[in-house]
């Protein structure tokens, strides 16, 4: 590590604290991006395979320009009349089933998330919620409560109950009938609702599990799930923070792998390509309501540069058929991790559709002991070569693949080979 690199992180922790953490044994200084690439302060260039937030690549050249042109013009809030809130809630709501036809506008997932629970909660009278038992929603205090990746325990209020995640790799349920096995645990959490006195109010999924390893979810779990809570008395709320916006290249929105239509989505992230945007899109019979109970109101969601933002990025993923790139090239690098998979026995599992991949990394095949020690290598053997990644799961043994949308075929090379060349490294 540099003398430069060393004195910038101790500055960092004097002026932020010992509350933020940094990627890598070796932190990487970035200056600039460009699509899938990133370039410290030399010059040198990083294949970015792990920030979804800059959705269709970073600093793309149309969003950059619907950016400057709004800043420059004017932004105020959605209690003075613009087109730009009513443009992008238009289409975004073009992207739903005709029964999810309002959206409401804030400027992150958690906010998104939130609202999501104070609509469920003035709209069925329940407070109870159920979240998956390695899941991450935000960070505001109400959605900290939910992230069970980060809460402890004994934090955990009476009103949140976990279910397994749907994990057919390593949970206890792998034959075809696990969806249905997986989704009978939201019977006994709502049974364990109550048994405290406690209404359900909702169960929110992240519909890609990403904390909890970027599940396979087994046919039939979502809409199994949302049928048992709707039963209750409760609604059924898909985080698509991660997933959404064609992510999979399977389908535009994660909940869309099941025969489903949620009663509320969220959406941050990537939905600005780095800009504070995000949406709650619900019906408007649960809209109205909530409303009966408090208005809302958020000061900078919905402003017009943020939306000016939203706006295009709908254009590159239309224009530039990102979803449809997304599903050929994941493909052709579900081919690549195959190969290695094969060359490697460290590789339990390679799973993930589109621009959003895990890879599992196991001390032997037959037992599925996770390597805990063996992914942290690799992700720091990789940034060595300049290829960014991270890793998840409740032992932190994934790789966690998840490129901008404009990401090629050459890029998966690019990542092929140097993965390959790091895993050959560890073999050693």
């Amino acid at each position: 590590m540099s003398s430069e690199t060393a004195a910038l992180i101790e500055r960092r922790t004097a002026l932020l604290g010992s509350a933020y953490r940094l990627f890598y044994d070796e932190p990487v200084h970035i200056v600039r991006g460009e699509g899938v690439w990133l370039y410290d302060t030399e010059g040198r260039a990083y294949l970015d395979m792990y920030n979804n937030v800059p959705h269709v690549g970073h600093c793309h050249p149309h969003v950059v320009a619907a950016l400057t042109k709004q800043i420059e013009t004017l932004n105020t809030h959605t209690r003075y009349l613009h087109e730009n809130v009513l443009d992008l809630a238009e289409r975004l709501t073009a992207k739903f089933p005709d029964e999810l036809d309002t959206a409401m506008f804030s400027c992150t997932g958690s906010e998104a998330n939130e609202l999501a629970l104070r609509i469920a909660r003035a709209c069925t009278g329940g407070t109870g919620l159920i979240v998956t038992d390695f899941a991450y929603h935000g960070n505001t205090k109400a959605i900290y409560e939910i992230s069970t990746e980060d809460i402890p325990a004994a934090e955990v209020p009476d009103f949140v109950v976990t279910v397994p995640t749907p994990d057919v790799y390593r949970g206890p349920y792998r034959d075809a009938d696990a969806g249905e096995k997986f989704a009978a645990h939201v019977k006994d959490a709502l049974a364990t609702l109550d048994s405290r006195g406690i209404r359900p109010a909702a169960m929110i999924v992240d519909t890609i599990f990403s904390s909890g390893g970027v599940i396979a979810t087994p046919p039939g779990y979502l809409r199994d799930a949302a049928l048992h809570v709707r039963n209750a008395g409760g609604l059924f709320v898909a985080d698509e923070v991660q997933p959404g916006f064609g992510r999979t290249g399977r389908n535009f929105w994660g909940y869309e792998i099941d025969d489903l239509i949620p009663d509320i989505v969220t959406m941050g992230k990537p939905m600005g390509n780095g800009h504070p945007l995000a949406a709650t899109v619900t019906r408007r019979d649960l809209v109205d309501g909530f409303s009966g109970h408090a208005h809302y109101f958020n000061t900078f969601g919905g402003n017009p540069v943020s939306c000016a933002a939203g706006l295009a990025v709908l254009d590159v993923i239309e224009q530039e058929d990102l979803q449809k790139k997304a599903w050929e090239v994941g493909l052709y690098l579900n081919q690549g991790l195959a190969a290695l998979a094969a060359k490697y026995e460290c590789i339990g599992d390679v799973r993930g559709d589109g621009m959003f991949k895990a890879i599992e990394m196991v001390e032997e095949r037959a037992s599925r002991k996770p390597d805990s020690d063996l992914a942290q290598r690799l992700v720091n053997g990789l940034r060595q070569r300049r290829v960014l990644t991270g890793s998840t799961g409740i032992a932190d043994n994934i790789l966690k693949l998840r490129p901008p949308m404009v990401f090629s075929q050459e890029n998966a090379d690019h990542f092929i080979q140097n993965f390959d060349e790091v895993l050959a490294a560890s073999q050693l």
